[in-house]
C-alpha cells in the first residue's frame, strides 16, 4: 500500500477525499497551507483510499504520512 507523505511543513487546510473513495493519478487528496500558499498533496498512482491519518487544521511536517492507498 502507498503511502502519501506531505511534501511540505505546514497546517492541513482541506481534505479533498474520503476513505473507500477511488482516486486517479494526480487527484488531489489533500491541501497543505504553508507561508499563506495553498500546495496540493496528490494521488501518486491510481487506487483506493485505505486510511486518512490527518484531520483538517492539524499541523504537519515534510514527511508525515497523510493518506495511505491500496
Amino acid at each position: 500500500m502507498p503511502d502519501v507523505p506531505a511534501h511540505i511543513t505546514g497546517t492541513v487546510w482541506k481534505i479533498e477525499t474520503k476513505v473507500g473513495d477511488e482516486v486517479k493519478a494526480g487527484d488531489v487528496l489533500v491541501i497543505i497551507e504553508s507561508m499563506k500558499m495553498e500546495m496540493p498533496v496528490e494521488a501518486p498512482e491510481d487506487g483506493r483510499v485505505a486510511e486518512i491519518r490527518c484531520r483538517e487544521t492539524q499541523p504537519v511536517s515534510e514527511g508525515d504520512v497523510l493518506v495511505v492507498l491500496k
